[in-house]
């Protein structure tokens, strides 16, 4: 096991991003995106209210070390949040976990949340000493599956309608990358 303490690591800086915990000064920036059903299409919850916003954003503050059980990350860029990541453990071990990320369409296709998403990973494998994190997504969130590709995770599964999903059968995309994989990103300093 690393001798690590990943607060000391916290904010993460990339070459464009600061990956942090939230603050209270963060409501306006993640409503801009969270609000939007666009965004909401493939999650699993829906656009959010303000009401919603202020409620979640007390959660994440409180979601500032993955040894808790959840880490949630502000992605922010300019100096406004453009997106949020979370990782969260999925066994008893603590030593697999799942990621999930959402980004504001303004930012889509420039890098920003492979930047982010490989930061994550680096901090989940070198600073807490994972053995393996997963990503599920709704399989026709193609932009989540390349995202997972090219940060190096595998494509595990396919669950063909095993979620039912706002009125429909939806199918289910299982990605995940060991600490052991050539592809696993190595750790932002």
């Amino acid at each position: 096991m690393l001798e690590f303490r990943p607060l000391e690591r916290l904010p993460l800086t990339t070459e464009r991003l600061l990956l942090r915990p939230f603050s209270e000064a963060d409501a306006a920036d993640l409503h801009a995106y969270r609000s939007l059903d666009a965004v909401a299409r493939y999650l699993l919850e829906d656009a959010w209210d303000q009401e919603r916003t202020a409620e979640k954003l007390e959660q994440r503050r409180q979601q500032a070390d993955l040894r808790t059980g959840k880490l949630a990350l502000a992605c922010e860029y300019q100096g406004r949040v453009v997106g949020d990541l979370s990782l969260w453990f999925t066994d008893d071990t603590r030593l697999s976990a799942e990621i999930g990320w959402v980004f504001h369409p303004e930012v889509a296709g420039k890098g920003l949340a492979t930047e982010a998403v490989q930061a994550a990973l680096g901090l989940a494998f070198e600073g807490y000493a994972l053995h393996r994190v997963a990503a599920q997504m709704d399989a026709r969130n193609l932009a989540s599956a390349r995202l997972c590709e090219r940060v190096g995770m595998q494509r595990e599964a396919h669950l063909r309608q095993n979620w039912w999903h706002r009125g429909e059968w939806t199918d289910t995309l299982i990605y995940a990358v060991l600490a052991s994989d050539p592809e696993a990103p190595a750790p932002v300093t």
